[in-house]
């Protein structure tokens, strides 16, 4: 069964969310510029077949509201909070990935009681204490003003994806697979793209790693060329007794490349938790 509604954000805006499967709830919290549906249904269905998913439209993404006005990744942690308290929710397990690995970190640090587990995925613990990408990479991430829809994709997909994936057969039908999807519905506005950067540029949880108190996994590919896999051991010793999952040859769509491993590896680790 499929439950799809809107809670109200404290600063008073719709937040979309859909719930999918049975068993233990897992928040999911997708990355930069993505929705809800950005995880891609192959990892979606993989998830939904073990926990009760919840999959959240950041705001200014998908049918949740996309103000053009400034906030901070802890607004983004308190949206999610508002998601499950509507659902009736509120302690799960988190999932969450790049932008959203950090949204993650401030909900767990924010509201440690509702936590059960933490899965980190290709993310850091903000710009001052972090290995960085090449800045070309992220100016690719970014729409082009006059580019439409599909190439600005395209373009970010050619450095958000590892080599091995972007080279391979399947890996180009996936994409193709991808971009359909995200063409039925709505498309992320070039103002989000401003909003959630600055909102990833105020970001700095390394002094705070220690307080996480969460059994957390830390899963990042060792291609990734957003945020490179030297982060993921920051974050696995910044948080004592995290573990840490390394995916060889993936990148930072390890979770389109590798939908398996993305879902059973954190599953796996979530399912055993008591």
């Amino acid at each position: 069964m499929t439950t799809r509604d809107f809670a109200q954000s404290k600063d008073g805006l719709k937040i979309r969310y859909e719930i999918r499967g049975a068993g233990a709830p897992v928040a999911l919290i997708m990355g930069f510029s993505g929705s809800g549906r950005s995880w891609g249904e192959p990892f979606l269905k993989l998830m939904a077949e073990r926990f009760r998913i919840f999959m959240i439209d950041n705001r200014g993404t998908g049918e949740s509201d996309q103000p053009d006005r400034s906030w901070k990744l802890s607004d983004m942690a308190d949206d999610v909070a508002c998601v499950l308290e509507h659902a009736g929710t509120p302690a799960s397990h988190v999932y969450g990935i790049s932008m959203g690995g950090m949204i993650a970190q401030e909900y767990a640090l924010k509201y440690p009681a509702r936590v059960k587990g933490l899965v980190l995925g290709c993310t850091n613990c903000g710009a001052g204490h972090s290995v960085a990408a090449n800045p070309e990479n992220i100016a690719k991430l970014m729409p082009q003003p006059g580019m439409n829809p599909l190439d600005a994709a395209k373009l970010a997909f050619s450095v958000a994806c590892g080599k091995a994936f972007l080279g391979s057969a399947a890996g180009q039908q996936t994409l193709a697979q991808r971009m359909m999807e995200s063409a039925s519905y709505p498309i992320t506005p070039a103002h989000t793209y401003m909003r959630q950067g600055e909102a990833i540029g105020g970001f700095d949880s390394f002094a705070r790693l220690g307080e996480i108190k969460a059994p957390t996994m830390v899963i990042h590919g060792d291609d990734d060329n957003i945020v490179p896999v030297g982060n993921a051991e920051i974050l696995h010793k910044g948080i004592a007794g995290s573990k840490l999952k390394i995916l060889p040859g993936a990148g930072h769509m390890f979770f389109w490349e590798r939908p398996e491993d993305s879902a059973k590896i954190p599953g796996d680790f979530l399912a055993g938790l008591k």
